[in-house]
């Protein structure tokens, strides 16, 4: 039994010994022992700068003031890891028995630099392969089959981090001020990792949860939970990583202001017109590829009131992308415009029949927001002022331009085939080439134009472009061309019939037959000579100006009766001039009294011309009919003289 307790006390004293050797080692002498066995077992460079103080029991741990721990030989010369300061600690008992439990890691300050590369992290790290010596003298591979203990953190703290993520040589992502915190207590046991970072209106605050962290750490596909919470919204996914980065679950994100989520992440001033997601839930299936791509199957978005279905594909830049194909019902965007409720309303100047056009400026920001092609179908889309009826439509983005196709809409209880683009690279600008059929000519032009006089079922084409950051100054600037033919309708506001003199009318209507007419615009103003409209027993020509930015009339309207005046007809003119929402309708008495003139004149030359052909009729012993008749009058006269004067000089009776 002496022996053994000598053999303990040696035993003793020896680690005594190497014990306090190492406690009176300078602390340069210590961080260079340490870097030499980092180095040895991960292949990567360790620099402490400081004193480094150790700790053996229960902890077996260091405490050091800067330190970077270098990368990968392929990610480029900047660390993986630096800190102003580290503290590590791992259980020295666990230690003891071949397991590695880290008790603490905590860097102050740290820049976390993780990057990825064909597949490869620089998170990975190998022990250097050191050659074993054969029996032979050769040297052969290490042996893969020793045992490893196990590996578990208990607690990892890194204060006011930033974070930098780089794939394929491209930054990702690059956070600043955060702090996070993980844990992994056990082999089976879930790693738990939290983050918090202050972000413009409040704090961006990340859980997220691996069940399977071997699995994961070995490359293979490990189940991924993840819930984010930010200013104005939050959003979880549950599904399946790897560690390339691609996922594949199911995606919930719900905001309560979308705008604020918006500004929290960089994207400020972005504002979300109302109908479109001011408040939003939208969740499907997710998948994330390495390539930066998302495609989102089987999604549901409620976006404010209004419902879509369907599928996107979003490819992450700068802007993203997007490609999707929507279904939907009824979708309210009377309200598009409206201010948020934070911005406390609009200025009030909208477009009344009063007040003109809006002067209020057009936010087309939303323009900017991403490109791609979106299509929708819908039962419905009420727009301010518009309501289309059940519609194809697909939008085009690029680089704050949009187009958008009707193939087709139904709108004014027509059909509409065309296109309208608005383009926001370099000012404002609207434009448009439209083919409609069947459609109600009072409800375009009481939406558009403030007009209710005409109604009809029409047809016709229209291209146009205006230009301007306002309403108004879109009006005032319009250009284009167009053509309108109408079939049976009514005019409101003045009756043809009792006009020109027939009978009672039909209670200050006229009802016409049929329209066609062409016009042109130029500035704002709409000029059309070629209006023709037919009537039962009447037919109106029509030609003048619509100032559509001014919103006046200036137009002569000249209906005809034809049966009048013994069959050749009588027109009274009737100008229409004034604001188009109340235009004065008036009888052009100067028309009328210039063709009264006129007609006074030609029956005066005719009976001129009369007296001056039964005067010569008379002189020459012949009736003459007309003026085509007297030379032939003429020579017949001299003839008849000649011959008479020939029978005389020759002894003639």
């Amino acid at each position: 039994m002496k022996w053994l307790l000598r053999i303990l006390f040696l035993f003793v004293a020896a680690f005594g010994l190497v014990i306090g050797a190492l406690l009176l080692m300078p602390g340069d002498k210590l961080a260079a022992i340490l870097a030499e066995q980092v180095k040895s077992e991960t292949g990567r460079d360790l620099t402490l700068t400081g004193d480094v103080n150790l700790s053996f029991w229960p902890v077996l741990g260091m405490e050091t003031g800067p330190v970077t721990f270098g990368n990968a030989p392929w990610a480029g010369r900047k660390p993986m890891l630096s800190a102003e300061s580290l503290a590590v600690g791992v259980d020295a008992a666990a230690l003891l028995s071949g397991d590695l439990r880290i008790r603490r890691v905590i860097a102050d300050n740290p820049v976390l630099r993780l990057e990825l590369s064909d597949g490869r992290g620089n998170w990975e790290l190998s022990t250097p392969a050191a050659p074993q010596v054969t029996s032979s003298g050769g040297a052969s591979a290490p042996s893969s089959t020793s045992p490893q203990g196990a590996v578990t953190l208990d607690r990892l703290e890194l204060t006011n981090a930033r974070l930098v993520y780089v794939e394929n040589g491209a930054t990702k992502f690059k956070f600043s001020g955060v702090d996070l915190s993980a844990s992994w207590p056990g082999p089976t046991s879930p790693m738990v990792m939290e983050a918090l970072m202050a972000v413009p209106g409040g704090h961006v605050k990340v859980n997220l949860e691996i069940p399977d962290l071997p699995a994961y750490a070995s490359g293979a596909v490990a189940p991924l939970k993840l819930a984010l919470t930010a200013p104005g919204g939050e959003v979880g996914f549950d599904g399946r990583v790897n560690l390339a980065g691609e996922m594949d679950g199911a995606l919930a994100v719900k905001t309560t202001n979308t705008e604020k989520m918006l500004a929290a992440f960089g994207q400020a001033g972005v504002g979300v017109p109302r109908g479109l997601g001011r408040k939003a839930e939208v969740s499907g299936q997710m998948t994330y590829t390495s390539e930066g791509r998302i495609s989102l199957r089987n999604m549901v978005a409620q976006l404010d009131h209004n419902r879509f279905t369907g599928e996107t594909d979003i490819e992450i830049s700068d802007p993203p992308k997007i490609t999707a194909r929507l279904k939907s019902g009824d979708i309210d965007l009377s309200r598009f415009n409206d201010a948020p409720a934070t911005a406390g309303g609009g200025s009030g100047t909208a477009s009344t029949p009063d007040s003109g056009w809006s002067t209020d400026p057009i936010d087309a920001s939303a323009l900017a927001l991403a490109d791609g092609e979106i299509r929708l179908t819908a039962s419905s889309i009420a727009l301010p002022d518009i309501e289309l009826g059940p519609s194809d439509l697909t939008l085009r983005l690029d680089r704050s331009r949009a187009v958008l196709k009707m193939k087709p809409a139904t709108l004014f209880s027509g059909q509409v085939i065309g296109r309208v683009v608005a383009n926001n690279r370099n000012g404002l600008s609207i434009g448009g080439k439209l083919n409609a059929q069947g459609m109600d000519v009072q409800q375009a032009l009481s939406t558009l134009a403030g007009i209710e006089r005409l109604s009809g079922t029409g047809s016709g084409q229209f291209e146009f472009l205006g230009v301007g950051q306002t309403e108004d100054q879109i009006m005032r600037s319009l250009s284009g061309t167009g053509k309108l033919n109408v079939g049976q309708g009514v005019i409101s506001g003045f009756d043809l019939d009792r006009l020109m003199g027939r009978g009672k009318g039909s209670g200050g209507t006229t009802v016409f037959n049929s329209l066609t007419a062409s016009f042109a615009i130029d500035q704002g103003v709409l000029t059309n000579n070629d209006l023709l409209m037919s009537l039962d027993n009447f037919r109106a020509d029509g030609e003048g100006k619509v100032n559509i930015g001014a919103r006046t009339l200036d137009y002569l309207f000249t209906p005809t009766a034809l049966r009048a005046n013994s069959g050749q007809g009588l027109s009274v003119p009737v100008r229409i001039v004034g604001p188009w929402s109340d235009p004065s309708i008036k009888p052009d008495l100067s028309k009328v009294i210039e063709a009264a003139a006129e007609g006074q004149l030609k029956d005066l030359e005719k009976d001129a011309k009369q007296k001056v052909l039964d005067k010569v009729g008379d002189e020459l012993g012949t009736a003459v009919t007309d003026s085509e008749n007297v030379e032939d009058a003429l020579k017949n006269k001299l003839e008849e003289e000649a011959k008479k004067g020939l029978f005389k000089l020759l002894g003639g009776n």
